[in-house]
């Protein structure tokens, strides 16, 4: 979802049982946030300056410490409010699912004629009010070595990730955090250093891990690195490789449903093995879990657009949890989208979303075409000046000019790599091609956090006012600008709020967009194929074929849909695999020359 999309959801869902997760990468974000939060509740705002030690930690601290107290507060006084029409507490149990037990009470209690009974249903009701969760989001990929102002670099544990995870760590929360996009095992084992990260003596963990994962394979090899120290991973979140919000990893052809089905069998037998590894960990810590049992929670999420979709991934999957995102970018009471970005998307084609060169990880990245960071791009370019000034690099990578790294949709770079380019002496449409390339690279650390401050009236520093958005491309099948219980009632089936564009089920949304993947994958080849190329492409086609054929058979346990949408599932899957089969894998071009071993 961004740096600043639901930086302060909490503040807006928590209260009604609704989860979410705060990104707490940008600090300067966070900081102007909890300056924007605090004398909104009557607290006091005390600056934590960049001068101070450990500020980015601190920083991430004194703000979910800050939501974390509003989210209480709130919570505490809807649960004094009558059950009134219009209250929070009525809305708490008018969203809830109609096939919850609570539920079923609370309809109960509005049916009882009898004022004693009543009360009592009431009473009974106030106590299985639950705040939603209020978790957090590191990308673990920020591991930037930082300095000091004379220069020095900082010890290992004050990178991005490492400070964010203690500014996490050391809070009130009693939550999770996502490592997402990407795997660093340094990271994984820092938490280790933080007690909140272990069961105490009942068993309980106030801090817990959740992990996001492409496949079955990666759930097992992190799990097991966490086990290892004696770490609990509460959750493996499965996220569509290209049906979703932000950077998008293909898993070599890989498809969700498959991945699904891994899971669905060697779930107990992943948590067995896991619990295995950490209890024996724990015991050398003379912690004791002879009696420890904790859960282990498979979700999923990416693309789910309907509610006969999201009740299957619970019913056939045996999922324990589903995760909305991009559509709640149209939800303005819970997600912070800028006017201007939000009335585009209310109003965007399907061709307006699509996955970009842009993110300067050189990961696939999905992107919006009308976002305004696109004009300052093209306004940049005409200036004879592309790329960002690069104040925050958070995402320098790139040693390919300098010593110490540089990002790559910076300004810097951009003239050097562009210079380079020019000497090439290229003939004009592979120039324009290589240079159109290079120029789609974004700004993200700035306009993926801009949007959160101009909803809440703060220019973003250095007048950087134009934002960037990754909503997944899912969101295409939805149009408007929708109310909180406006979603909620369509993720349980209540109302629908699809568009009018035809609609194929979520895993043949995304069986497109792999089938794309890899059609462009051997297009960017261009005859030039080495050995290790080739196999992928070989293997992400037999991937896929493998995947189609899963579906097929599939196709018979989707009971709640009609014969006339099966049949045409059926018929989009079958011109799907035709595609893929007369996908021709180029053969290699360049022989990879064996490695060398001199004898010792």
């Amino acid at each position: 979802m961004g740096l600043g999309f639901t930086i302060d959801t909490p503040v807006h869902v928590a209260r009604f049982g609704i989860s979410s997760v705060i990104s707490i990468v940008e600090d300067g974000l966070i900081e102007e946030m909890r300056k924007h939060h605090a004398p909104l509740n009557n607290e006091e705002y005390i600056a934590i300056e960049t001068s101070d030690e450990d500020y980015r930690a601190k920083r991430i601290t004194a703000y979910l410490n800050l939501i974390n107290r509003i989210v209480q507060k709130q919570a505490a006084e809807l649960k004094l409010l009558p059950f009134e029409e219009g209250n929070d507490i009525t809305k708490y149990f008018e969203l809830l699912p109609d096939t919850s037990p609570v539920k079923a009470l609370y309809n109960e209690m509005l049916a009882s004629k009898d004022e004693a009974a009543k009360l009592a249903l009431q009473q009974e009701l106030r106590s299985k009010i639950e705040t939603g969760a209020i978790d957090v989001n590191i990308m673990v990929k920020l591991d930037r070595t930082t300095y000091t102002k004379s220069g020095e670099a900082r010890p290992k544990e004050f990178c991005d990730a490492m400070a964010a995870l203690r500014g996490f760590a050391l809070s009130d929360l009693h939550s999770s955090v996502v490592f997402s996009a990407g795997y660093n095992p340094q990271l994984y084992a820092y938490s280790s250093q933080f007690n909140d990260f272990f069961p105490d003596e009942n068993g309980y963990l106030k801090k817990k891990v959740i992990i996001k994962v492409s496949d079955y394979r990666s759930a097992l090899t992190q799990g097991k690195i966490f086990a290892k120290k004696g770490i609990w991973v509460s959750e493996f979140r499965i996220e569509s490789g290209l049906n979703c919000g932000g950077h998008a990893f293909a898993t070599e052809g890989l498809l969700l449903g498959p991945i699904l089905e891994e899971f669905k069998k060697n779930k107990v037998s992943l948590g067995a093995e896991l619990l295995a590894m950490c209890k024996t960990a724990l015991d050398a810590k003379s912690l004791n879990t002879a009696n420890w049992h904790p859960e282990t929670r498979v979700t999923v999420q990416g693309g789910i657009g309907t509610a006969n979709e999201n009740n299957f991934l619970f019913d056939y999957y045996e999922a324990d949890g589903t995760g909305w995102g991009s559509p709640f970018l149209l939800v303005p009471e819970v997600t912070n989208v800028d006017k201007y970005t939000l009335q585009q998307l209310a109003t965007a084609e399907k061709d307006d979303y699509y996955l970009s060169n842009a993110s300067p990880l050189g990961v696939p990245f999905n992107n919006f075409k009308k976002a305004s960071s696109h004009q300052l791009i093209v306004e940049r370019v005409e200036k004879g000046r592309p790329g960002s000034p690069c104040y925050k690099k958070f995402l320098v990578s790139n040693t390919e000019f300098t010593e110490k790294p540089i990002c790559t949709s910076s300004r810097e770079y951009l003239n050097l790599k562009i210079k380079q380019l020019q000497a090439k002496g290229l003939p004009t449409d592979v120039y324009n091609e290589e240079f159109n390339n290079l120029i789609e690279k974004d700004c993200l650390c700035e306009g993926l956090g801009a949007g959160a401050l101009l909803k809440v009236d703060v220019m973003p520093a250095h007048k950087l006012d134009k934002v960037s958005i990754c909503p997944g491309p899912n969101l295409a099948y939805f149009s408007g600008i929708f109310s909180m219980k406006q979603m909620v009632d369509h993720i349980y089936g209540r109302t629908n709020l699809l568009n009018s564009l035809k609609r194929s089920n979520m895993f043949v949304n995304e069986l497109e967009l792999y089938v794309n993947y890899l059609k462009n994958e051997i297009s960017k080849t261009k005859g030039v194929v080495t050995n290790a190329n080739a196999r992928y492409l070989k293997s992400f086609q037999s991937n896929l074929l493998q995947g189609i054929s899963y579906y097929h058979e599939l196709t018979s346990a989707i009971k709640h849909e009609s014969e006339k949408y099966l049949n045409e599932m059926k018929e989009e899957l079958t011109a799907f695999e035709n595609k893929v089969k007369a996908a021709i894998i180029p053969l290699p071009s360049v022989v990879t020359a064996p490695v060398q071993v001199a004898a010792v």
